[in-house]
């Protein structure tokens, strides 16, 4: 007896859960079939029987609640879809329904900022430096020359790579280094790539690698970018071997390739090279120094800026 009424409540739990189970299949199957979307698509796979459609209801249902083309999404990083990033496309084949998912939108757009923000790389600079922008250039008559020259750098970029860059020469806390910025800038929206470097730190950088062994990479890289930065060159204190293995190497190679440098100093080139002459030990070595301003003169073209200390202000 207790055996029959288990079985007997066993069947009628099953019934309860399978009449359930029959509604929501029902609710699903009119949610799905009513989608605008999915109508569109079932009226251009005539092929598509009833019998096919509710075999593959639950891929139909999958495709409903996905995200299609970020229309329920704010931003990348907040993507609903069960593959992040990633926006849903129906398809039939021999009469089964498939999803397959390409990326979306957002997903482009932030590996396009991704690669964007890789083409600019720098050591040792401040953020405001890297979200300088040259329409934001203060236009007021004593850097009217810097800005011209900026601007038709990167507009002649747009078609190739000039093999000048700008040598920025002035005084402490005119806005040189924002320049380099705003040009880096500038250039990733065209897919050119920019080095940019402290030259105090790029010294640091180099006796670091030195250490590790990882100097001929280090040396390479700064070769070969695009678009070589080097802010505030005579304010390091270098020594011989830096001014003639490294930085007149790298001067050398860039000459050589046509790779166009650009330069922050408080100095002028004829100053730059009276400093440059000085080695850390107290020597006087004019004609190496002149071989340096030689081959910046080549890779740059020296535009001054003056103005008032923007840094006092």
């Amino acid at each position: 007896m207790i055996a029959m009424e288990s079985i007997q409540s066993t069947l009628k739990k099953w019934m309860r859960e399978k009449e359930g189970f029959q509604e929501s299949f029902a609710r699903i199957r009119k949610e799905v079939t009513e989608d605008p979307e999915i109508k569109e698509f079932l009226k251009l796979h005539p092929e598509l029987t009833q019998s096919d459609i509710d075999r593959n209801l639950i891929r139909l249902y999958e495709y409903k609640t996905q995200s299609k083309q970020c229309d329920k999404c704010g931003s990348f990083g907040s993507c609903v879809n069960m593959l992040k990033g990633y926006s849903p496309i129906l398809r039939v084949a021999e009469n089964e329904i498939y999803i397959s998912y390409e990326k979306c939108h957002l997903h482009i757009q932030d590996e396009q900022m991704k690669e964007q923000q890789r083409l600019v790389q720098s050591l040792y600079m401040p953020k405001e430096i890297l979200e300088a922008s040259i329409d934001n250039f203060d236009t007021q008559i004593t850097r009217t020359e810097a800005i011209r020259e900026s601007v038709a750098f990167c507009k002649e970029a747009k078609k190739s790579i000039p093999p000048k860059g700008v040598y920025f020469s002035g005084p402490f806390g005119v806005g040189k280094t924002y320049f380099l910025g705003a040009i880096a800038n500038r250039l990733k929206e065209l897919h050119v790539s920019s080095l940019l470097i402290y030259m105090p730190e790029f010294v640091r950088e180099i006796k670091t690698a030195i250490k590790d062994d990882t100097i001929n990479e280090k040396i390479q890289l700064f070769k070969e970018t695009d678009v070589l930065m080097l802010d505030d060159i005579g304010a390091e204190s270098q020594s011989a071997w830096f001014r003639d293995e490294i930085l007149g190497s790298i001067l050398q190679y860039r000459m050589m390739e046509n790779l166009p440098v650009f330069f922050t100093s408080n100095y002028t080139m004829e100053q730059l090279q009276d400093r440059l002459s000085i080695t850390n030990r107290g020597g006087v070595e004019k004609v190496k120094a002149g071989r340096i301003i030689e081959r910046i003169k080549q890779v740059s073209k020296e535009v001054p800026i003056s103005g008032k200390n923007r840094r006092d202000e």
